[in-house]
């Protein structure tokens, strides 16, 4: 039987070895033991009360009840971005025409922002490769929902997903390649282990603040 309940201190084990297996690119599921403990440690807190709004969050595992294997994670952030800073790329278009020429292009744009600060976030969605059967992965994902209606006190009214990018089995990302990379001049699974164990001040610092045409990226990257 499949059962999904809090996490506890004694599934770190089993979370370092689902990190292990995202094949990097999930940034809330770092492969380090400090950060998985303190995430557990304060999804308990949470559950007491013992945390202002803005460091709640709640990790529930699935477990296989005949073997005890955590086989999968998922978890709810409570309000984001209220003690550091919650990143997006928010698409907009940039006009530019002249009636001289008759030329008129309205060009898609990415700006980096914070709109979703304060949002709740569904978040840290991953189900063993083995286990992706028998309406596991559905079960999992929608936990969440059921957890959050019957407790709406708890949330926010507007609610955030962060989608998982593109990147393949030797850990290349397109998005990255194309953009990222120009300005942090380091590899994807570096910044994505630095975000993911709470070390975000390098994309403030680094990141441009003027938008970034879409129609720079590469083909890869844009898809």
């Amino acid at each position: 039987m499949m059962v999904i309940r809090p996490v506890e201190p004694g599934d770190l084990p089993g979370l370092l070895k689902l990190a292990a297996e995202t094949g990097g690119g999930l940034t809330s599921l770092p492969v380090d033991e400090a950060t998985l403990a303190a995430r557990i440690a304060r999804s308990q807190q949470s559950w007491r009360g013992e945390l202002p709004k803005s460091e709640q969050g709640y990790v529930f595992v699935l477990e296989e009840s005949e073997s005890g294997a955590v086989v999968g994670i998922c978890a709810i952030e409570v309000a984001v971005g209220l003690n550091d800073p919650w990143y997006n790329y928010r698409v907009g278009t940039q006009v530019h025409a002249s009636k001289e020429l008759n030329v008129y292009q309205a060009l898609p744009t990415l700006f980096l922002s914070n709109d979703h600060t304060g949002s709740s976030e569904l978040c840290t969605l991953f189900l063993d490769p083995q286990w992706r059967k028998e309406g596991n992965g559905y079960l999992l994902s929608k936990s969440r929902f059921l957890f959050m209606a019957a407790f709406r006190e708890r949330f926010n009214e507007k609610v955030v997903a962060e989608m998982r990018g593109v990147i393949d089995e030797q850990g290349y990302s397109p998005f990255w390649e194309s953009l990222g990379k120009r300005f942090f001049a380091m590899e994807f699974s570096r910044a994505d282990y630095l975000c993911g164990t709470g070390q975000k001040a390098f994309i403030a610092a680094l990141m441009p603040k003027h938008p970034l045409y879409i129609d720079f990226l590469s083909p890869e990257a844009q898809a």
